[in-house]
């Protein structure tokens, strides 16, 4: 399975976002870099992540992407 590596823009919601592949690996290492590079042309103000996925497909990849995700619950210990 390959990793997708995407350019994502925050919508006018936060469940709407702009997905934008840029490119997919056949290896982590080679998308690792990749996504690295791309972050280090990012400017302070520039409001994208750069994220890297593994999926089956472009398809799975975007859902997974856009699914909403409830934030982790930190422990005393944690904080």
């Amino acid at each position: 399975m390959p990793y997708y590596v995407f350019k994502i823009t925050p919508g006018p919601t936060e469940m709407i976002k702009s997905l934008e592949l840029q490119q997919h690996f056949d290896a982590y290492k080679d998308a690792k870099a990749f996504a690295r590079s791309m972050r280090a042309q990012l400017g302070p103000n520039d409001n994208m992540i750069i994220k890297v996925i593994f999926a089956s497909s472009q398809l799975q990849a975007e859902e997974r992407l856009q699914e909403h995700r409830e934030a982790p619950i930190l422990r005393e210990w944690e904080k």
